[in-house]
């Protein structure tokens, strides 16, 4: 295999049972842009991207299905520069964030949960 054939990661999926209400939540809440919004009948539902501002990298909001179930780990670390105010920021728009954790030599980050239940951290 050729090194260059992976070249990035375009985007991640994750799973939600209601795309209007996670996509009110995510550019809501969160601040994300929409990146693209359109039908896909073999989904079920929409192909949903969403960013960050500035990110090249996407989070694709999945119709929830057997072997795609919302309210999971998700593994997707996020960034901050400021994770602290970030923290604050997303507790004061109601979002469910988990304590803040800071150990010597390790980056601040905390959790925090979509409306699915959905699991991501954010890390300075």
């Amino acid at each position: 295999m050729n090194a260059a054939t992976i070249t990035g990661v375009r985007n991640i999926a994750v799973p939600v049972t209601d795309q209007d209400r996670a996509l009110e939540f995510y550019v809501g809440k969160l601040g994300f842009q929409v990146v693209r919004d359109a039908p896909l009948q073999q989904l079920g539902g929409r192909w949903i991207e969403l960013a960050p501002p500035g990110s090249t990298t996407t989070i694709a909001l999945i119709p929830a299905r057997d072997g795609a179930s919302a309210g999971v780990d998700t593994g997707i670390r996020l960034s901050s520069p400021d994770v602290p105010g970030a923290h604050a920021d997303l507790a004061a728009r109601g979002v469910e964030v988990e304590e803040l954790l800071s150990w010597e030599g390790i980056p601040p980050m905390f959790v925090f949960r979509d409306e699915d239940g959905n699991r991501f951290v954010v890390v300075e």
